[in-house]
């Protein structure tokens, strides 16, 4: 339950629009549903400020379904990875909204309109066959309500390909970078740029790459200031750890343009 949703039942019982007895059943679940296979985390909205994210893989498709559904209950928006089409087809049966990417491998469902920070978060992959993991991180940060701009195939094998993108590069708050091979995508663009980079090594390239840890190790030595690395393929938390950088952002600059109680910002 998101606290958006938890306001509104609260004033819909001081309004008379709701018994207590009905508040009560429906927070019954809270802070955690217990279904015998997995415990919802039906707090981690208020906690965190986005719900429990479904991590398909290694679960039944009938597993990862009910989960869905009942993060779905919390009135929140919804993110599943790792899902395959089987898995999609049990959700989608039950909640006809439920939209799956492809070459993400995610399910998302929208419940809440959309507000979004004003900064754009840049999601940059070096190669085509790093789109399934730029495109992870993508989708995360579109539920979350942030602006993405992508750019994609622009590896350093073409340098050029991402230096005609330096002006928008230059101008996004956060920049999410996946890249396998030898991943010196994340150092080039950390040269590029004054926000926070974070580096997500794939498992793309031949036998020396060792399934991405060459990039890993690489990223993780960059000699670039601001690069940070999160664990190989991990698109999703790249994108959920960029969509928290930009909405502290978005609190600080708003924070800054509120005058002072009894004073006039200066201008």
């Amino acid at each position: 339950m998101t606290e958006h949703v938890l306001r509104q039942l609260l004033e819909s019982v001081r309004a008379g629009k709701e018994s207590v007895d009905g508040a009560v059943r429906r927070l019954r679940s809270m802070p955690f549903e217990d279904l015998g296979f997995a415990k919802v985390d039906h707090h981690r909205a208020m906690r965190c400020g986005f719900p429990e994210v479904v991590y398909c893989e290694g679960k039944s498709d009938q597993q990862a379904a009910i989960i869905f559904e009942r993060c779905a209950e919390g009135g929140g928006n919804v993110l599943a990875t790792r899902a395959t089409p089987q898995v999609y087809a049990h959700i989608v049966s039950q909640l006809p909204r439920a939209e799956y990417h492809e070459t993400a491998r995610t399910i998302t469902l929208r419940q809440c309109e959309k507000v979004p920070c004003d900064g754009t978060i840049a999601v940059i992959c070096a190669g085509t066959s790093d789109m399934p993991v730029a495109e992870e991180a993508r989708v995360t940060c579109e539920i979350m309500d942030q602006t993405v701009a992508t750019f994609y195939d622009v590896g350093v094998a073409g340098i050029h390909r991402l230096l005609a993108h330096s002006a928008a590069l230059q101008s996004a708050s956060v920049a999410v970078v996946a890249a396998g091979m030898e991943g010196a995508l994340a150092s080039v663009v950390g040269g590029l740029v004054s926000c926070p980079v974070i580096a997500v090594p794939t498992s793309v390239g031949y036998g020396a790459s060792f399934r991405g840890l060459a990039a890993l190790l690489a990223m993780l030595n960059s000699c670039a200031a601001g690069v940070t690395v999160v664990n190989i393929d991990n698109g999703f938390g790249a994108g959920y750890a960029a969509s928290l950088i930009n909405r502290r952002r978005d609190a600080a600059v708003a924070a800054d343009q509120t005058p002072l109680p009894g004073r006039e910002r200066a201008g």
